[in-house]
């Protein structure tokens, strides 16, 4: 049920269709990012982000976002994260 959920919330976010108000735990989490880089950005397959500088996660998000930085997931899923950058990388820095 929670994948449903999950699959349902990033396609409404994805279609500019779906609000949420939440901290950047909350918004890590409603984005999916656990499903790569793990709880609290603890690194699963994906490159650890727990503890970074949330200066260098904020450039990293925008520079997927822009196509700066290539990488065909992160390029498909960092546009989700506009507008809640900084509360999400304030929350990795934090981990």
């Amino acid at each position: 049920m929670k994948k449903v959920l999950l699959v349902a919330a990033t396609v409404a976010m994805s279609m500019g269709s779906f609000s949420v108000q939440a901290d950047g735990a909350g918004m890590y989490n409603a984005l999916g990012c656990v499903g790569c880089h793990g709880a609290n950005g603890a690194g699963a397959s994906a490159p650890k982000l727990a503890g970074k500088d949330a200066a260098f996660l904020v450039k990293q998000l925008k520079d997927f976002q822009s196509g700066a930085r290539k990488d065909p997931t992160m390029n498909a899923m960092a546009p989700m994260a506009l507008g809640h950058e900084q509360a999400i990388a304030d929350f990795l820095a934090g981990q």
